[in-house]
């Protein structure tokens, strides 16, 4: 595993997998719902190399990690035996928090996909726009396929996410979301008369070509909408639930999702659909009017918050917005006038990398310039521009004005594809192709990256702040743990096991005896339990449960092995607190065991406690009389 330690030692801080109630991940983070966030050593993570930071927002715990985040979940995963699918349970959270954690549950899963699809339309109509292809060739309408799909058929991806997030079957959601945008109904309208028009002369005029039972249906267009389908998986939840209450268990399987989506689908054409898509064009227009009433205004305020509100994770607020202006009005003028703000800390950050001369800055900021000009900026506002604070004052001057010119040029993304430098076809209009909001667009974070660099070069950054910081965390460590003359150092491990101590050469058993399974001791044991001697995790549990192996978080292997020949009891009076791979605290209850009754089966119950990598060592130092192993590395 490439990750192996990060995963380990971030599991150990937010409190163990004990602490943990469900787990996500978005670009850079890992977003953690624990038990008790107070249980979690934040400072501590926070120096682990491989952290970024971390960030406690919208009621989730997140650990900033940066690109490489979706393989460090998915060793995650593995190691704290967690499952990607588990349900988070529901807790008491304010009503932003929630809003937040429902927004980022649904959308982040498809983001990616959302970005990539995206990126290949934006290249579809670039080409046009470039003269390389034209719009009614096969090349244009493959790529447009690819492309179109999955914004097209967006309510079937959500409608999984979102009743994942609910607690639907997953396929329910899927069903209801298929339904929104079935072929037969999208084509009622098609060269039809309307049978009457209901709400006449108001802004929900609305013709009705089909009723159902008598009651008239409002047919929308589904395709590429959002809140429609997220509000039917929310109502289709609670249903669920009734009826899995009601049902008995033997007909549950087929007559749950049976009526629940019979119930659902008609509700959600005749109810739930029309409503849900006013409310989106109400709120499209809303988001309108406010942007029109000044861009220069609007362009400036979103480019200076922007960063900040990545900051806290609320721009997971402004994303549906943006998606429903795009399906409502085919554009979205408000995100973005954020979208200058990593092009604004990459050129601080390249500032500060010339400026500072220093190996470890560069090691961090190098990586992080490389992350912001393809738009992920997290890696640099953790790592580089925030702690050293007049940078990212640099990067909010720099993004606003950027922001500014995207107001005065009119600005638009058509569609939600790449980010950073990839996110350029995002501008073209693909009815009138490269315009001024493109060019506005180039210009914006042009300037908004020259002008952070040439203000953090010039005075908004001074290399020796960061010196003097180094000196004192050097001062501060260096009173906290006084170097020691020699080069050794020493750690002292407890035995796990309350009893006589005694040599591993008394042992009865001479791959033991010998030392070639590692140094060690020997307990003769005077209680029945285990503890953890370290923290760490659990490597290893034996079927038996009869056998443990642990690892410390600076590598110390231990193996314990209760008693002689005791596999024989194929797990009899063995009873495990743990699981291989769960993370554990010193002091920890891992195994019980009957020790009287294994000395009546008549088995031996010295135990081996060896270190079995002795060899990474320079020496294993036994301590029978006070009843301790002590590493000498």
């Amino acid at each position: 595993m490439a990750y192996e330690k990060l995963v380990k030692e971030i599991l150990n801080s937010v409190g163990g997998k004990e602490n943990i109630n469900g787990l996500t991940h978005c670009i850079t983070r890992l977003r953690f719902n624990l038990k008790d966030e107070g249980k979690a050593n934040t400072e501590a993570l926070k120096e682990v190399p491989g952290v970024v930071t971390v960030v406690q927002s919208g009621g989730q715990y997140q650990v900033v990690i940066g690109n490489h985040v979706p393989d460090v979940y998915k060793e995650f995963i593995e190691v704290a035996g967690l499952s990607a699918e588990a349900e988070v349970p529901k807790e008491k959270k304010g009503l932003l928090d929630s809003f937040i954690d429902i927004i980022s549950g649904v959308f982040t899963p498809v983001l990616g996909l959302l970005a990539a699809t995206g990126m290949i339309k934006g290249l579809n109509v670039l080409f046009v726009s470039l003269g390389w292809i034209t719009n009614t060739s096969g090349t244009y309408a493959i790529l447009q396929a690819a492309g179109d799909c999955f914004f097209y058929f967006f309510p079937i991806f959500l409608g999984y996410t979102a009743a994942k997030k609910f607690g639907l079957n997953q396929f329910v959601g899927m069903a209801l979301g298929a339904a929104l945008v079935y072929p037969a109904i999208a084509g009622l309208t098609t060269n039809a008369e309307p049978l009457y028009t209901l709400f006449s002369g108001t802004i929900f005029e609305s013709p009705v070509y089909i009723t159902f039972l008598g009651i008239p249906v409002i047919l929308m267009s589904y395709g590429s909408s959002v809140i429609p389908i997220v509000i039917a998986t929310f109502f289709g939840s609670k249903l669920e639930k009734v009826l899995a209450r009601a049902i008995p268990s033997i007909l549950k399987s087929f007559l749950v999702p049976f009526l629940t989506v019979l119930i659902m689908v008609p509700l959600t054409f005749i109810v739930i659909g029309p409503i849900a898509t006013w409310a989106g064009g109400l709120l499209g227009e809303f988001v309108l009017t406010i942007y029109n009433f000044s861009p220069i205004v609007a362009g400036f305020a979103v480019g200076a918050i922007w960063q900040v509100l990545v900051m806290f994770g609320l721009h997971w607020g402004i994303i549906p917005i943006a998606i429903n202006n795009i399906s409502v009005l085919g554009y979205d003028p408000v995100m973005v006038l954020g979208q200058a703000t990593p092009f604004a800390t990459a050129g601080a950050v390249l500032a500060v990398i010339i400026k500072s001369r220093n190996i470890s800055v560069r090691a961090i900021g190098i990586p992080a310039f490389i992350s912001s000009l393809f738009g992920v900026s997290e890696p640099s506002l953790y790592g580089v521009t925030l702690p050293r604070k007049k940078p990212f004052i640099a990067t909010l001057i720099s993004a606003s004005v950027g922001g500014l010119i995207m107001g005065i040029f009119g600005t638009k993304s058509f569609i939600m594809g790449g980010m950073g430098i990839f996110s350029l076809p995002n501008y073209i209009s693909p009815e009138s192709g490269i315009g001024n909001g493109f060019y506005g667009y180039v210009l914006a974070i042009t300037v908004a990256f020259a002008l952070s660099f040439i203000l953090t070069l010039t005075f908004l950054y001074d290399p020796k702040e960061d010196r003097e910081a180094q000196k004192k965390k050097d001062n501060k460590k260096n009173k906290v743990e006084p170097q020691k003359n020699e080069l050794m150092t020493e750690v002292v491990i407890p035995l796990p096991i309350t009893g006589e101590a005694l040599p591993l050469s008394d042992i009865d058993d001479a791959a033991f005896s010998t030392g070639l399974l590692g140094k060690g001791l020997a307990v003769r044991p005077n209680e029945g339990k285990v503890y953890a001697p370290f923290d760490g995790t659990v490597e290893t549990l034996f079927p038996t449960n009869h056998a443990i192996g642990l690892k410390s978080i600076d590598g110390i292997e231990l193996l314990i092995h209760i008693g002689m020949d005791t596999v024989k009891l194929e797990g009899e009076y063995f009873v495990s607190k743990v699981k291989q791979g769960d993370a554990i605290e010193k002091g920890q209850l891992l195994l019980e065991f009957d020790k009287e009754a294994i000395q009546e089966a008549g088995y031996s119950l010295d135990t081996p406690i060896v270190v079995t990598n002795t060899k990474e060592f320079l020496d294993v130092v036994e301590k029978p009389a006070e009843n301790e192993l002590i590493i000498i590395k």
